[in-house]
C-alpha cells in the first residue's frame, strides 16, 4: 500500500493523490502520522499517509450517474425545493439541500405528531417522494423494515440526481428523513435511505477500510486518523473495528469534519 510524506498530513495527501493520479473521492486515505515541527528543525518529523485507490467496481455511482451529477452538483449549484409537511400541507419557505446540511441546517417541520409507526412510515414515504420530485427525479418509494432500521428504497431512473457528488444529496435526504420522522413519530425510529445498491457498495468500501486500517495499526503500533465521514458511517466503521481484538476507536473533531481515530487498545 503506497505511503506518502509531507510537512503536513494535507500536503502528504495532495502529494499522494497527484502521484497516483486519482481524485480524493476515489481513494481510501489513512493518516499514519501527523508529523512534528520540531525545534529549530531538530526533531522534525514528516507527516505520513497511506492511500489506496478504490476499485472501479466499488465507486459510488456508475459512469452515467457521474455525468449526471457533474451537471447537477458543480461547486456553484444549489438544489432548492419545497419540503412538504404532510400529504396535504407544504412548508412556506424553500429549503436548500447541499453539503452543509448536516452542519448548519435546522429543518423546521411542523404539523402532525405522535403518529403510530405505520402512520409515520406512510407519511415519510410521501415526504421522500415529494422531495425527490422537486429535485427532478420522480421516484417510487419502497419500504423495507429490518431489525436495525427501516430502509426506504428510492426507485428512479435518475439515480445520479438523488445520490449526488460523493453521496452528499443522498446523505442529506437521509438527514431530512430522520429529522422528519423524529418529529412526527410517537416512537423513535431509525431510518436509512438508499438508491439502487449505493449503501451496499459504500458498506463494502467501509469494510475494506476497516480491515486495512486494523492491519495498519497492528503493523505500525501507531494510531490511524481516518478521513471525515457522516456519523452513521463512523458508527459502521466503529462496529467493524470493535469486532477486532486489541483495537479501539473514538471520534474527534466537530461536524461535518468529525473523524475516527483507530489505535491499539493498551
Amino acid at each position: 500500500m503506497p505511503r506518502f510524506t509531507g510537512d503536513t498530513a494535507e500536503q502528504a495527501i495532495e502529494s499522494g493523490l497527484k502521484a497516483l493520479k486519482v481524485q480524493r473521492s476515489d481513494a481510501l486515505i489513512s493518516i499514519i502520522s501527523e508529523g512534528k515541527k520540531g525545534f529549530l528543525g531538530i526533531g522534525k518529523k514528516l507527516a505520513e499517509v497511506s492511500i489506496e485507490v478504490v476499485e472501479p467496481t466499488l465507486t459510488a455511482v456508475t459512469e452515467q450517474e457521474k455525468t449526471t451529477e457533474a451537471d447537477l452538483l458543480n461547486e456553484k449549484t444549489e438544489i432548492k425545493l419545497e419540503i412538504p409537511i404532510s400529504s396535504t400541507e407544504a412548508a412556506s419557505d424553500n429549503q436548500k439541500i447541499d453539503q452543509d446540511v448536516e452542519e448548519k441546517q435546522v429543518v423546521e417541520l411542523k404539523g402532525v405528531k405522535n403518529l403510530t409507526d405505520e402512520q409515520a412510515i406512510a407519511e415519510l414515504r410521501l415526504f421522500l417522494a415529494s422531495v425527490a420530485k422537486e429535485i427532478g427525479a420522480p421516484t417510487q418509494v419502497e419500504v423495507e423494515p429490518t431489525k436495525s432500521c427501516i430502509i426506504f428504497h428510492l426507485k428512479t431512473d435518475k439515480k445520479g440526481l438523488l445520490i449526488g457528488k460523493h453521496g452528499k444529496v443522498l446523505n442529506a435526504l437521509q438527514y431530512l428523513a430522520q429529522t422528519h420522522i423524529h418529529r412526527i413519530a410517537e416512537n423513535r425510529l431509525t431510518i436509512s435511505v438508499n438508491v439502487g445498491d449505493y449503501r451496499e457498495r459504500r458498506e463494502a468500501i467501509l469494510k475494506r477500510l476497516a480491515d486495512r486500517t486494523a492491519k495498519e495499526v497492528r503493523e505500525t503500533g501507531q494510531p490511524v486518523f481516518l478521513e471525515p465521514m457522516p456519523a452513521f458511517e463512523r458508527k459502521q466503521v466503529h462496529h467493524l473495528i470493535s469486532n477486532k481484538e486489541g483495537l479501539r476507536t473514538y471520534s474527534e473533531g466537530k461536524e461535518p469534519h468529525r473523524y475516527l481515530v483507530v489505535e491499539l487498545d493498551k
